[in-house]
Order: structure tokens, then C-alpha cells, then sequence
């Protein structure tokens, strides 16, 4: 059994660096941050409006829309974080769903002040999936990295 080191420490995260130390370097991670502190405004936003100009054309849309956009936020929160090879550490992953999931209630609470807009507890529970499969994409993407180079 081998000891995995933060690819972040690695040395070489300059011109040499190989692409998984550039991945998972510090830049990286704050750029991630950056981009989901981004987004989450963005989330803010759209739930301060008391409609969205998005046309109903299916059936619980409205849930695709919150697995999609809590998704992307959980790629991205993933991706701020310190991980080491081979694999993210599963406290790492359930940390960022539980992020995910209290920014989801919060958001739910705040659209329960906005004319128009409800609270809905089926809308943290899609928050909480995509959120799920966000965090599940970028592991599996990490993964399939480091197999490469191997």
C-alpha cells in the first residue's frame, strides 16, 4: 500500500508540471472557488425573480433545472478542494452535498419571501441529487485522469 501525496505539493507546478498537478493545483482549486461562489449568486439571482422567462415544456422541469444548476455548483465546490490520488476522500464529497443541500434549504427560505415563488421540499431534494451527481462527475473524471497517467 502506497502513501498518496496532495498533487497540489507536488513539486513542479510550473512549466514541468504534469496535467494531473496542474488540475489539482491551488490555482486550480481557486478558480473552482471563484466559480462557485459565482454561480451560487447567480442561483440567488434567479431565485429573487419572481419568474423565469423559461417556457414549461415537460412535466417537473422545474426539478431538472434544480439537478442541473445544483449539479454544476457541486463540480464545481468539488473541484475547489484538496484531493490526493488516487481518489477524493469520501468525506470530501459528502461535505460538499451537505453544502450544497443548506444552500439549497436557504435558497428554498429566501424563495418563500419572493412574490410569485414557493418553498419546496422536493426542490432541496433535487438540489441534493445534482449536487450528488456533480461530485460524482468529477471523481469519476479525476479518475479516469490518473488512470491515464499511470
Amino acid at each position: 500500500m502506497s502513501i498518496s501525496r496532495p498533487l497540489s505539493a507536488a513539486p513542479g507546478n510550473g512549466i514541468n508540471a504534469k496535467p494531473a498537478e496542474v488540475i489539482a493545483g491551488s490555482t486550480w482549486r481557486r478558480l473552482s472557488l471563484l466559480l462557485a461562489i459565482t454561480w451560487a449568486a447567480w442561483i440567488w439571482y434567479l431565485s429573487s425573480q419572481s419568474a423565469l422567462p423559461i417556457p414549461l415544456l415537460f412535466p417537473l422541469q422545474d426539478k431538472l433545472m434544480h439537478l442541473v444548476a445544483y449539479g454544476i455548483l457541486g463540480f464545481l465546490l468539488m473541484g475547489s478542494r484538496q484531493w490526493t490520488a488516487p481518489s477524493f476522500p469520501t468525506a470530501g464529497w459528502l461535505g460538499v452535498c451537505a453544502v450544497c443541500g443548506l444552500y439549497g434549504v436557504v435558497d428554498e427560505f429566501h424563495q418563500s419571501f419572493v412574490p410569485g415563488r414557493d418553498a419546496d421540499v422536493f426542490d432541496v431534494c433535487a438540489d441534493v441529487s445534482g449536487a450528488l451527481l456533480g461530485t460524482w462527475l468529477l471523481v469519476m473524471l479525476q479518475r479516469g485522469l490518473a488512470r491515464r497517467l499511470r
